[in-house]
Protein backbone atom coordinates (compact mmCIF):
# COMPACT_ATOMS: atom_id res chain seq x y z
CA UNK A 1 0.00 0.00 0.00
CA UNK A 2 2.87 2.46 0.79
CA UNK A 3 4.34 1.71 -2.23
CA UNK A 4 1.50 2.19 -4.62
CA UNK A 5 1.04 5.48 -2.42
CA UNK A 6 4.87 6.25 -2.91
CA UNK A 7 4.50 5.45 -6.82
CA UNK A 8 1.61 7.47 -7.80
CA UNK A 9 2.84 10.28 -5.73
CA UNK A 10 6.32 10.27 -7.76
CA UNK A 11 3.85 10.18 -10.67
CA UNK A 12 2.11 13.18 -10.21
CA UNK A 13 5.07 14.68 -9.55
CA UNK A 14 6.77 13.71 -12.78
CA UNK A 15 3.68 14.63 -14.63
CA UNK A 16 3.59 18.29 -12.79
CA UNK A 17 7.47 18.48 -13.57
CA UNK A 18 7.12 18.37 -17.15
CA UNK A 19 3.56 20.53 -17.07
CA UNK A 20 6.18 22.83 -16.13
CA UNK A 21 8.66 22.44 -18.43
CA UNK A 22 6.22 22.65 -21.21
CA UNK A 23 4.65 25.53 -19.74
CA UNK A 24 7.82 27.32 -19.47
CA UNK A 25 8.89 26.05 -23.31
CA UNK A 26 5.65 27.80 -24.23
CA UNK A 27 6.12 30.86 -22.85
CA UNK A 28 10.38 31.48 -24.40
CA UNK A 29 8.71 30.75 -27.60
CA UNK A 30 5.85 32.99 -27.53
CA UNK A 31 8.48 35.60 -25.93
CA UNK A 32 10.88 35.26 -28.88
CA UNK A 33 8.19 35.69 -31.58
CA UNK A 34 6.71 38.63 -30.23
CA UNK A 35 9.86 40.67 -29.56
CA UNK A 36 11.03 39.93 -33.04
CA UNK A 37 7.82 41.06 -34.44
CA UNK A 38 8.55 43.98 -31.61
CA UNK A 39 12.05 44.73 -33.24
CA UNK A 40 10.87 44.27 -36.87
CA UNK A 41 8.32 47.01 -35.67
CA UNK A 42 10.90 49.50 -34.74
CA UNK A 43 13.59 48.96 -36.71
CA UNK A 44 11.73 48.92 -40.26
CA UNK A 45 11.54 52.75 -40.68
CA UNK A 46 15.48 52.89 -40.09
CA UNK A 47 16.06 50.12 -42.55
CA UNK A 48 13.69 51.85 -44.93
CA UNK A 49 16.28 55.10 -44.52
CA UNK A 50 19.15 53.39 -45.51
CA UNK A 51 17.32 51.89 -48.38
CA UNK A 52 17.22 47.91 -46.93
CA UNK A 53 13.11 48.89 -47.15
CA UNK A 54 11.29 50.31 -50.15
CA UNK A 55 8.69 52.83 -48.69
CA UNK A 56 5.44 50.82 -48.70
CA UNK A 57 3.30 53.31 -49.56
CA UNK A 58 4.85 54.25 -52.61
CA UNK A 59 3.09 52.87 -55.86
CA UNK A 60 4.95 50.76 -57.98
CA UNK A 61 7.88 50.92 -55.54
CA UNK A 62 9.09 54.28 -56.63
CA UNK A 63 7.76 58.03 -57.09
CA UNK A 64 10.03 57.70 -60.61
CA UNK A 65 11.50 55.10 -63.04
CA UNK A 66 12.46 52.62 -62.24
CA UNK A 67 9.24 51.65 -61.21
CA UNK A 68 8.76 47.60 -60.16
CA UNK A 69 7.61 45.60 -62.04
CA UNK A 70 4.02 43.90 -61.05
CA UNK A 71 3.50 40.17 -59.94
CA UNK A 72 7.02 39.45 -59.94
CA UNK A 73 8.10 36.21 -57.88
CA UNK A 74 10.00 35.52 -55.40
CA UNK A 75 13.57 37.59 -56.62
CA UNK A 76 16.82 38.48 -55.18
CA UNK A 77 15.67 42.29 -56.04
CA UNK A 78 12.36 41.30 -54.09
CA UNK A 79 12.80 38.71 -51.88
CA UNK A 80 8.82 37.92 -51.69
CA UNK A 81 8.46 39.63 -54.98
CA UNK A 82 5.66 42.35 -55.60
CA UNK A 83 1.67 42.52 -55.77
CA UNK A 84 -0.55 44.02 -58.59
CA UNK A 85 0.15 47.63 -58.04
CA UNK A 86 3.81 46.81 -57.89
CA UNK A 87 4.15 47.34 -53.96
CA UNK A 88 7.01 45.32 -52.39
CA UNK A 89 5.78 42.40 -50.62
CA UNK A 90 8.99 42.09 -48.66
CA UNK A 91 8.33 45.78 -47.58
CA UNK A 92 4.50 45.79 -46.76
CA UNK A 93 5.15 42.56 -45.06
CA UNK A 94 7.13 44.20 -42.61
CA UNK A 95 5.85 47.81 -41.78
CA UNK A 96 2.47 45.34 -41.56
CA UNK A 97 3.87 44.51 -38.36
CA UNK A 98 4.32 48.35 -37.19
CA UNK A 99 0.65 48.95 -37.78
CA UNK A 100 -1.15 45.85 -36.16
CA UNK A 101 1.28 46.43 -33.26
CA UNK A 102 -0.02 50.13 -33.03
CA UNK A 103 -3.48 49.67 -33.30
CA UNK A 104 -3.69 46.44 -30.85
CA UNK A 105 -1.48 47.73 -28.18
CA UNK A 106 -4.15 50.91 -28.25
CA UNK A 107 -7.30 49.00 -28.56
CA UNK A 108 -6.28 46.57 -25.91
CA UNK A 109 -4.66 49.65 -23.11
CA UNK A 110 -8.50 51.08 -23.85
CA UNK A 111 -10.38 48.23 -23.19
CA UNK A 112 -7.92 47.93 -20.11
CA UNK A 113 -8.06 51.31 -18.50
CA UNK A 114 -11.62 51.14 -19.09
CA UNK A 115 -12.63 47.28 -17.73
CA UNK A 116 -10.43 47.28 -14.44
CA UNK A 117 -11.71 50.75 -13.24
CA UNK A 118 -15.28 49.49 -13.49
CA UNK A 119 -14.66 46.24 -12.36
CA UNK A 120 -12.86 47.69 -9.83
CA UNK A 121 -15.86 49.83 -8.56
CA UNK A 122 -18.53 47.73 -9.16
CA UNK A 123 -17.21 44.60 -7.34
CA UNK A 124 -16.57 46.61 -4.19
CA UNK A 125 -19.41 48.91 -3.96
CA UNK A 126 -22.42 46.32 -5.48
CA UNK A 127 -25.53 47.09 -5.13
CA UNK A 128 -27.63 48.48 -7.95
CA UNK A 129 -24.26 49.89 -9.63
CA UNK A 130 -23.13 46.62 -9.92
CA UNK A 131 -26.12 45.13 -11.44
CA UNK A 132 -26.14 47.61 -14.10
CA UNK A 133 -22.88 47.49 -15.09
CA UNK A 134 -23.06 43.68 -14.93
CA UNK A 135 -26.34 43.72 -17.34
CA UNK A 136 -24.13 46.30 -19.82
CA UNK A 137 -21.25 44.38 -19.93
CA UNK A 138 -22.83 40.80 -20.44
CA UNK A 139 -24.93 42.54 -23.31
CA UNK A 140 -21.90 43.66 -24.91
CA UNK A 141 -19.82 40.25 -24.16
CA UNK A 142 -22.82 38.31 -26.06
CA UNK A 143 -22.85 40.11 -29.34
CA UNK A 144 -19.74 38.53 -31.50
CA UNK A 145 -16.64 40.26 -31.13
CA UNK A 146 -15.95 40.94 -34.93
CA UNK A 147 -19.50 41.83 -35.97
CA UNK A 148 -19.51 45.04 -33.05
CA UNK A 149 -15.84 46.02 -34.55
CA UNK A 150 -17.51 45.88 -37.51
CA UNK A 151 -20.29 48.29 -37.20
CA UNK A 152 -18.27 50.48 -35.18
CA UNK A 153 -15.73 51.36 -37.78
CA UNK A 154 -18.40 52.03 -40.08
CA UNK A 155 -19.44 54.62 -37.83
CA UNK A 156 -15.71 55.88 -37.01
CA UNK A 157 -14.36 55.33 -40.11
CA UNK A 158 -10.61 54.45 -41.28
CA UNK A 159 -7.60 55.39 -39.29
CA UNK A 160 -5.36 53.49 -36.25
CA UNK A 161 -7.34 55.75 -32.77
CA UNK A 162 -10.47 54.92 -34.98
CA UNK A 163 -9.46 51.22 -35.59
CA UNK A 164 -8.39 50.87 -32.19
CA UNK A 165 -11.67 52.10 -30.84
CA UNK A 166 -13.61 49.37 -32.83
CA UNK A 167 -11.73 46.90 -31.86
CA UNK A 168 -11.43 47.71 -27.88
CA UNK A 169 -15.10 47.54 -27.02
CA UNK A 170 -15.56 44.40 -27.27
CA UNK A 171 -12.87 43.32 -24.71
CA UNK A 172 -13.75 45.84 -21.89
CA UNK A 173 -16.09 43.32 -20.25
CA UNK A 174 -13.59 40.48 -20.06
CA UNK A 175 -11.42 42.83 -18.27
CA UNK A 176 -14.42 44.43 -15.67
CA UNK A 177 -15.77 40.69 -15.52
CA UNK A 178 -12.11 38.85 -14.34
CA UNK A 179 -11.32 42.25 -12.08
CA UNK A 180 -15.05 42.58 -10.35
CA UNK A 181 -15.35 38.76 -9.69
CA UNK A 182 -11.98 38.94 -7.85
CA UNK A 183 -12.96 42.60 -6.01
CA UNK A 184 -15.95 41.13 -4.61
CA UNK A 185 -13.91 38.35 -3.32
CA UNK A 186 -11.59 40.16 -1.66
CA UNK A 187 -13.70 42.82 -0.21
CA UNK A 188 -14.57 40.52 2.45
CA UNK A 189 -11.16 39.79 3.83
CA UNK A 190 -10.06 40.95 7.02
CA UNK A 191 -7.32 43.69 5.84
CA UNK A 192 -10.10 44.74 3.72
CA UNK A 193 -11.89 45.31 6.89
CA UNK A 194 -9.49 46.66 8.83
CA UNK A 195 -8.61 49.54 6.88
CA UNK A 196 -12.45 49.86 6.68
CA UNK A 197 -12.50 50.14 10.46
CA UNK A 198 -9.47 52.33 10.57
CA UNK A 199 -11.73 54.68 7.87
CA UNK A 200 -9.80 54.76 4.90
CA UNK A 201 -11.84 55.93 1.72
CA UNK A 202 -13.08 53.91 -1.05
CA UNK A 203 -10.64 55.18 -2.90
CA UNK A 204 -7.52 54.54 -0.62
CA UNK A 205 -9.01 51.25 -0.55
CA UNK A 206 -9.42 50.36 -3.96
CA UNK A 207 -5.66 51.90 -5.21
CA UNK A 208 -3.39 50.70 -2.03
CA UNK A 209 -5.49 47.39 -0.68
CA UNK A 210 -6.97 45.97 -3.81
CA UNK A 211 -5.96 46.96 -6.53
CA UNK A 212 -2.00 45.12 -6.31
CA UNK A 213 -4.57 41.59 -5.86
CA UNK A 214 -7.14 41.75 -8.75
CA UNK A 215 -4.86 43.12 -11.73
CA UNK A 216 -2.89 39.85 -11.16
CA UNK A 217 -4.43 38.16 -14.21
CA UNK A 218 -4.99 41.37 -16.42
CA UNK A 219 -1.15 40.79 -18.42
CA UNK A 220 -2.66 37.56 -19.26
CA UNK A 221 -6.04 38.75 -20.68
CA UNK A 222 -4.19 41.38 -22.19
CA UNK A 223 -1.48 38.68 -24.67
CA UNK A 224 -4.78 37.02 -25.01
CA UNK A 225 -7.11 39.85 -26.29
CA UNK A 226 -3.77 41.17 -28.53
CA UNK A 227 -3.61 37.79 -29.99
CA UNK A 228 -7.25 38.24 -30.92
CA UNK A 229 -7.30 41.84 -31.82
CA UNK A 230 -4.58 40.77 -34.31
CA UNK A 231 -7.17 38.31 -36.12
CA UNK A 232 -10.42 41.22 -36.20
CA UNK A 233 -8.19 43.68 -37.20
CA UNK A 234 -6.93 41.72 -40.08
CA UNK A 235 -10.77 40.66 -40.82
CA UNK A 236 -11.40 44.76 -40.79
CA UNK A 237 -8.67 45.30 -43.63
CA UNK A 238 -9.97 42.53 -45.41
CA UNK A 239 -13.46 44.02 -45.18
CA UNK A 240 -12.05 47.34 -46.45
CA UNK A 241 -12.75 48.99 -42.82
CA UNK A 242 -9.25 49.27 -41.05
CA UNK A 243 -6.46 51.32 -42.05
CA UNK A 244 -5.90 53.52 -45.28
CA UNK A 245 -5.87 51.62 -48.45
CA UNK A 246 -2.45 53.18 -48.61
CA UNK A 247 -0.91 51.88 -45.07
CA UNK A 248 0.82 48.18 -44.92
CA UNK A 249 -1.79 46.22 -43.41
CA UNK A 250 -2.09 42.54 -43.93
CA UNK A 251 -5.40 42.13 -44.06
CA UNK A 252 -5.93 45.03 -46.46
CA UNK A 253 -3.24 43.16 -48.23
CA UNK A 254 -4.37 39.40 -48.49
CA UNK A 255 -7.80 40.94 -49.43
CA UNK A 256 -5.80 43.01 -52.44
CA UNK A 257 -3.89 39.70 -52.93
CA UNK A 258 -6.94 37.10 -53.56
CA UNK A 259 -8.06 37.85 -57.11
CA UNK A 260 -4.89 37.00 -58.15
CA UNK A 261 -4.37 33.45 -56.04
CA UNK A 262 -6.04 31.41 -58.67
CA UNK A 263 -3.91 32.51 -61.61
CA UNK A 264 -0.94 31.08 -59.32
CA UNK A 265 0.81 34.33 -57.84
CA UNK A 266 0.63 32.61 -54.83
CA UNK A 267 3.39 35.11 -52.69
CA UNK A 268 1.22 38.35 -52.48
CA UNK A 269 -1.03 35.97 -50.03
CA UNK A 270 1.62 33.67 -48.26
CA UNK A 271 3.59 36.11 -47.18
CA UNK A 272 1.68 38.40 -45.37
CA UNK A 273 -0.94 35.47 -44.23
CA UNK A 274 1.87 33.75 -42.40
CA UNK A 275 3.26 36.82 -40.68
CA UNK A 276 -0.54 37.42 -39.29
CA UNK A 277 -0.67 33.76 -38.06
CA UNK A 278 3.09 33.43 -36.88
CA UNK A 279 1.89 36.80 -34.28
CA UNK A 280 -1.13 35.62 -33.47
CA UNK A 281 0.49 32.55 -32.46
CA UNK A 282 3.50 34.10 -30.57
CA UNK A 283 0.96 36.14 -28.39
CA UNK A 284 -1.55 33.03 -27.86
CA UNK A 285 1.67 30.95 -26.48
CA UNK A 286 3.02 33.81 -24.34
CA UNK A 287 -0.31 34.36 -23.11
CA UNK A 288 -0.70 30.70 -22.24
CA UNK A 289 2.64 30.22 -20.17
CA UNK A 290 2.06 33.72 -18.39
CA UNK A 291 -1.24 31.69 -17.46
CA UNK A 292 0.47 28.92 -16.15
CA UNK A 293 3.39 30.97 -14.11
CA UNK A 294 0.72 33.79 -12.37
CA UNK A 295 -1.84 30.68 -11.56
CA UNK A 296 -0.05 28.49 -9.35
CA UNK A 297 -3.02 26.39 -8.73
CA UNK A 298 -3.83 25.48 -12.19
CA UNK A 299 -0.65 23.56 -12.67
CA UNK A 300 -1.03 22.15 -9.02
CA UNK A 301 -4.46 20.07 -10.71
Amino acid sequence: MAVSKISLGSVKQILRQRRDRLSTALLVIGLIITTSFIAIAIFAPLLQAIGFLQDPQDLLGRSMPPYNPINQAPSWQHWFGTSREGYDVFSRTLFGTQAALQVVILATLMSLLIGVPLGMVSGYLGGNLDRVLLFLMDTIYTLPGLLLSVTLAFIVGKGVFNAAIALSISYVPQYFRVVRNQTASLKTQMFVEAAQALGASTTHVLKKYLFANVVQSVPVLFTLNAADAILVLGGLGFLGLGLPDEVAEWGHDLKQALPALSTGIWWTTLFPGLALTLMVTGLSLLGEGLSELINPRDRQR
